[in-house]
């Protein structure tokens, strides 16, 4: 099994890099393989709605790695998204990753595990954490929970170590995560996954 973590942060060394090593450890533990992903430094820009990913070749028209990360994700079985809190909302860099990553891939990611965590000098955790969990909602991506909502508190590199119960909300979030992932893959062997309707869209504007 596996799981991708994507770093939303700029700073490949902070707080936020810092929380996901700490589920890395758990992920490890279990026995499941992990790859970490820094995107907060890159050039990542926005959709522009050209519609490039919806024709036969697919993938994203813009070559910023956004395609290779999309590979990962379609080869995981769950997905860790972290962000530090930018005026109580993600970075937008990673905004605008998640919303080319999960509207250009055609790849089904129902039951891939989803999970977010968000860091923060003091405030902005929960309206960041409930951002990010709308890409996996709208996706049928079961979400991982841990044992309060998860953020861990740090402003300098190094800060969040001494946020003892954030820490411990990232091993708990991961030991969660690892679990519901593991009984997914037995519910699959047994059950297979939910069949899906054909889609209704509904549009309001005729």
């Amino acid at each position: 099994m596996k799981v991708l973590l994507i770093n939303g942060s700029p700073n490949p060394k902070g707080n936020t890099a810092r929380s996901l090593e700490e589920m890395e450890k758990v992920f490890h533990s279990e026995g499941i393989e992990t790859e970490i992903v820094t995107i907060g430094n890159r050039p990542i820009r926005g959709c522009i709605a050209c519609m490039k990913c919806k024709k036969p070749e697919g993938g994203c028209v813009f070559d910023d790695g956004l395609n290779e990360i999309a590979e990962k994700f379609r080869q995981a079985d769950g997905l860790v998204v972290g962000s530090p809190v930018y005026y109580a909302s993600a970075n937008g860099t990673l905004i605008s990753l998640l919303d080319r990553l999960f509207y250009s891939t055609t790849f089904d990611k129902t039951m891939k595990v989803g999970a977010a965590v968000s860091v923060a000098r003091r405030g902005g955790q929960t309206t960041t954490y409930d951002e990010l969990h709308k890409y996996f909602g709208i996706s049928g991506m079961p979400i991982a929970s841990g044992q309060y909502w998860n953020g861990v508190h740090g402003s300098r590199p190094g800060e969040a170590e001494q946020d003892v119960e954030g820490m411990q909300q990232m091993r708990t979030l991961a030991q969660n995560m690892a679990f519901l992932m593991k009984s997914i893959a037995l519910g699959k062997e047994k059950y297979g996954v939910p069949v899906k309707e054909p889609f209704e869209r509904m549009n309001f504007i005729r």
